[in-house]
């Protein structure tokens, strides 16, 4: 039980595919997240790079590449533990790609490494994506241990699938992260409403961090990142443009939550 509440941090930018830009501008927000406290900070979704799904080779990188080499020097140097949001992560000859969510601790170590099981094939406000035209589907839900918490992980589109979260739950996860570029029109009539969803129903937080704006390839990404407690409470929120929300994790909250309304142990199913 932590004696005092937890400070997280959600990180919200915009990214393009200039890889080297994007790392430095989210460096600049893992530096001022860790300056206002926070020891948990989750990035958004590819917040390394930003394209389209036919130049997906030249946005995969290894998992020992350069943007999670930098996030694992940014929570080494900073003391802090990081949800480095999600990134191509390479697949053979790169041509194609797992959407890869890694938890890093404070020493900079990797502790768990998810790949997006659910993979954004729908039709939008007149737009088609096709994630799976490039990007291969994970196969298994994972959670992660850091700073006394389990921590569910996810990835945007998972968001709309309760069973993953539910089995973060069964898991013990007390936090869940949902790193997300999810798109105005589904973010402006859904997105608040499913965060707030995920964290009553499974009775936890979630850190829930997005891209904002209009991408150079004309998509646009919702924003609202945001900070969920269990009771289904918006902690923190970045509205729109780059920059961070952070908020204490009340653990003690969640536990007496948890012990008056046991919703998770009365499961029968």
């Amino acid at each position: 039980m932590h004696a005092k509440p937890l400070r997280a941090a959600v990180v919200q930018v915009l990214s393009d595919s200039d890889c080297a830009a994007n790392i430095a501008r989210t460096a600049d927000l893992v530096d001022a997240a860790a300056a206002s406290g926070a020891r948990l900070i989750v990035l958004p979704e590819k917040w390394n790079w930003w394209g389209t799904a036919s130049a997906t080779a030249s946005g995969a990188e290894a998992l020992d590449g350069p943007s999670l080499t930098a996030a694992r020097g940014w929570a080494r140097d900073l003391g802090v533990v990081i949800v480095a949001g999600s990134v191509l992560e390479a697949v053979g000859d790169g041509s194609r790609a797992f959407n890869t969510s890694v938890l890093i601790s404070a020493d900079g170590n990797d502790l768990a490494v998810y790949r997006k099981i659910h993979l954004f094939d729908v039709t939008v406000d007149g737009h088609e994506y096709r994630e799976s035209a490039a990007t291969n589907a994970g196969d298994r839900a994972v959670t992660g241990d850091a700073l006394g918490l389990r921590l569910g992980m996810s990835v945007c589109y998972d968001l709309r699938f309760p069973e993953l979260y539910r089995a973060h739950a069964a898991a013990g996860a007390t936090v869940l992260s949902v790193p997300a570029n999810f798109t105005p029109a589904t973010g402006e009539a859904h997105w608040e409403l499913l965060l707030r969803a995920r964290a009553v129903e499974n009775q936890c937080f979630v850190l829930a961090a997005g891209q904002q704006g209009i991408h150079a390839t004309g998509e646009g990404a919702w924003g609202h990142s945001m900070i969920v407690d269990p009771w289904g409470r918006v902690l923190a929120e970045v509205p729109e443009g780059e920059g961070f929300a952070a908020a204490d994790l009340d653990l003690g909250m969640q536990s007496a939550i948890r012990a008056s309304l046991p919703a998770l142990a009365h499961r029968r199913l």
